[in-house]
């Protein structure tokens, strides 16, 4: 796989190209992105098994140590969702487990070296997989809509179908200023998913350039090497704080949002 890319420029082309299948033929908008789901599917199964086998052998007393870890875990996320929820909906902490948990996985495959996955696929025929999902902003739209679908829920709940559309249109400069109000309402609302989904997928993205780069320039003789391994390690070092703290800005503005939306102005 390596091998096939001949600059610096190709290497790094190379390996944030999609494996993709295309649902209508020579339409690319129409296609599907066939490495982001199935890395996407496979850690959010991962994470479910991880979970049963806390459960498997759950015991009352004392814990065995993956208990432990996965219950210190959950109540973290439950006191962050009850901290910042304000409503009484049961489905806000399953909600956040499932956010900050699946982020997380999806954002550690940025640890494990580009190569280490390129080049047994290229042996099995597969040339084209980007291994990071949240690197693709499809996948992070697609997490953003899902919880502007879930805003839209908890609201209707909250407000009925009455209040949501008496309060899009009157709040917050009351009844007469109503093309205003429905403008602002509008922007404020489909502002909420566009800027959560690319603020994940800027941060994913963009350290994923700079560990290609990084990867590059360890090929450059010896003092390239000394120096890709130390900016390498430095980078590696960096991203451990990143990419919990991605996975933990989208749970929290996820919460946020949820709750804002039952508020009424």
């Amino acid at each position: 796989m390596a091998g096939e890319a001949h600059t610096p420029s190709d290497y790094i082309t190379h390996h944030l190209q999609n494996l993709t299948y295309q649902v209508v033929p020579g339409n690319p908008f129409m296609s599907i992105h066939v490495d982001t789901i199935v890395t996407a599917v496979l850690l959010g199964l991962l994470m479910v098994f991880a979970f049963w086998l806390a459960t498997r052998k759950a015991t009352a007393g004392v814990p065995g140590k993956w208990q432990a870890f996965v219950e210190i875990c959950l109540e973290f996320v439950d006191r962050q969702a009850k901290d910042t929820y304000h409503g009484k909906s049961k489905l806000v902490t399953p909600i956040a487990i499932t956010i900050f948990f699946w982020i997380l996985l999806m954002n550690l495959v940025k640890m494990i070296p580009a190569d280490f996955i390129a080049i047994p696929l290229g042996w099995a025929g597969i040339h084209a997989w980007k291994p990071v999902p949240t690197a693709d902003v499809n996948a992070t739209l697609g997490m953003s809509i899902s919880v502007f679908f879930l805003m839209i829920f908890f609201s209707l709940r909250s407000k009925g179908v009455g209040g949501f559309i008496k309060e899009f249109l009157t709040a917050p400069f009351g009844p007469w200023m109503m093309p205003f109000n429905l403008i602002l309402n509008i922007v404020e609302w489909l502002s909420k998913p566009i800027s959560l989904a690319m603020r994940l997928f800027g941060n994913m993205f963009g350290g994923e350039i700079v560990f290609l780069l990084i990867w590059v320039l360890g090929g450059a003789g010896v003092a390239g090497m000394v120096a890709g391994g130390a900016f390498g390690l430095g980078w590696m070092l960096f991203h451990l704080l990143v990419i919990p703290l991605q996975a933990f800005i989208f749970m929290m503005l996820s919460i946020v949002y949820l709750s804002l939306s039952e508020d009424s102005h």
